[in-house]
């Protein structure tokens, strides 16, 4: 934590143009860190301190062909919500309103199995395959061009998975090829003979899926994948140079071979690939809070702690190649997950469509999203691209039924980062009272993180975690005060275990944040208890 300090002061003294005198600015700026006990919040707010442009690409999705996450999910051909292609039409329109910018697709550890052929071409010759890795049925009714139509009719982009498990460098590369080349060649003819006689351009793949992890299918050691991975890597640059590659890093802090996979893969695979991949899923469980939802709320800094691990090793390796080019991260899993994790949730007893890991969340769950999303903003110099796992009744926001859909407790932060969340990422310097955490040392109530759009409208997102108390937030402005709040909405309640249903779609969902003050170049804040806000201001 002292290292991301001291980065993010060296940001913003480089960003205003000052000068480091030896320690002392940098000692002041610790005090500043250095959060008392008890009193009122401030959080100082200087449009002069950013950190990065802000890559919508931050706010992904990902669906895989697991459970009712494809077939139930947005694909339902017999469905009387469903278009002419099959589509769910009101899944459709929800994305398409919420602006999903990226979707990873096939997976997911069903990606490492799978053979894109066998998901191509007329529909009724396409074979029902066993995947082995949820012990399920997969007819093939949904495949790579549907995925492609499917992206178009909500207004995203496709972030392609790739199998490096069973599948082949060659295979990885008729894949690029049937996608990307126009015409005139054996897989791009193909497409056109598929009815698709337009490429996808997708420029954005995944070399595999957590490669290290002794469940998946095809696991290798970290060298044999690194050399798998530059070899396909440069086989797809040879059909289109444009491509956007990511490789495969370490699956979880928890796994033995953590960063020092990720060392062993780079150092094969560098000088080919853009960015490295890495997961995670939290939750409120024994091994990794005690089941305290204090210690709970805090969470969300473990991921800051493995994004600066894992950018650590990545520049390692660069400083061994004496590389100019600097890597970024594709944190293309990331969830709260813990309740469906086992037995029957993620077993599909070879049926399709199976309810796997249909995990219900409530409103604790929505608050460490909404921090998780916090941390995310925090680190945009570096993460590029980051994926909620998943988008539609797999761990995720919404859940579809025959009737409709409803939207989960952690629908809303998540969607508050769409919605509001625009131009560059603020450094902010934040002084908030502080309460103890096991392992975790001293941790603030108060967790913001700010954007300031390109119209000048600045927006905070801010975590209270304290549990009991509402806490008070004074907002100063350092170069210009905005006109006015635009909006200003918390998702908060009396039940942290509060959940979303059919019966109940709207038990935990937004409502106005009314406790705002705004004038003469400040703004007060009241923060209820457990609780999420949005505020954004007009310039």
């Amino acid at each position: 934590m002292f290292s991301l300090y001291r980065r993010r002061f060296l940001q913003q003294i480089s960003s205003l143009g000052l000068a480091l005198s030896g320690n002392a600015l940098f000692s002041r700026f610790l005090e500043a860190q250095a959060k008392p006990s008890e009193g009122p919040a401030r959080v100082l707010v200087d449009a002069r301190r950013k950190i990065s442009p802000l890559d919508r690409n931050l706010f992904g999705s990902f669906l895989e062909h697991l459970g009712r996450a494809i077939y139930e999910g947005i694909y339902d051909p017999d469905s009387k919500l469903s278009d002419a292609h099959g589509f769910r039409k009101d899944i459709v329109d929800e994305i398409r309103r919420m602006g999903v910018p990226i979707v990873r697709y096939p997976g997911g550890n069903f990606v490492s199995g799978y053979n894109w052929l066998d998901g191509v071409g007329p529909k009724d010759s396409r074979p029902v395959q066993l995947d082995k890795a949820w012990n399920s049925l997969n007819s093939n009714q949904f495949g790579t061009n549907e995925f492609m139509a499917w992206c178009r009719a909500v207004g995203t982009q496709p972030l392609m998975g790739l199998n490096l498990g069973t599948g082949t460098p060659e295979q990885a590369a008729a894949l690029v090829e049937y996608c990307n080349v126009e015409s005139g060649t054996q897989w791009s003819e193909l497409r056109r003979k598929h009815g698709y006689p337009d490429p996808h351009k997708v420029k954005h793949w995944c070399l595999g899926n957590e490669m290290d992890g002794p469940w998946q299918i095809g696991h290798v050691t970290a060298k044999e994948y690194g050399l798998k991975a530059e070899d396909a890597a440069r086989q797809m640059r040879y059909v289109d140079p444009s491509l956007q590659l990511i490789a495969c890093g370490s699956s979880g802090p928890s796994m033995p071979t953590y960063l020092e996979w990720d060392r062993e893969v780079l150092e094969e695979c560098y000088d080919y690939v853009d960015g490295l991949s890495l997961h995670r899923y939290v939750g409120n469980t024994k091994e990794q809070t005690g089941e305290d939802s204090s210690k709970y709320m805090a969470i969300n800094l473990t991921l800051e702690k493995q994004i600066a691990e894992t950018l650590a090793v990545c520049d390692l390796v660069r400083g061994h190649k004496r590389s100019p080019k600097k890597l970024w991260l594709s944190f293309d899993e990331w969830n709260v997950w813990y309740r469906a994790g086992s037995g029957d949730a993620v077993n599909g007893h070879r049926k399709q469509a199976q309810h796997l890991l249909e995990e219900i969340y409530n409103l604790e769950d929505a608050l460490v999203v909404g921090g998780m999303v916090n941390s995310l903003l925090r680190n945009a110099d570096r993460v590029k691209i980051a994926c909620l796992a998943q988008l539609i009744n797999v761990i995720a926001p919404i859940m579809t039924n025959a009737n409709g859909f409803f939207r989960q407790p952690i629908y809303y932060p998540y969607d508050w980062a769409l919605q509001y969340a625009r131009g560059s990422v603020l450094n902010l310097l934040v002084e908030s009272p502080t309460y103890d955490v096991e392992g975790m040392g001293p941790v603030a109530y108060l967790d913001v993180a700010a954007t300031l759009g390109d119209d000048g409208r600045t927006t905070l997102f801010l975590l209270n975690r304290d549990l009991a108390k509402p806490r008070q937030v004074e907002v100063v402005w350092q170069d210009k005060a905005p006109a006015r709040v635009a909006t200003a909405s918390v998702l908060t309640g009396p039940d942290l275990k509060a959940v979303n249903g059919f019966d109940a779609p709207q038990r935990v969902a937004p409502s106005p944040l009314d406790k705002v003050s705004h004038a003469s170049g400040r703004t007060t804040l009241e923060l209820p208890p457990r609780s999420y806000s949005v505020v954004q201001w007009e310039a």
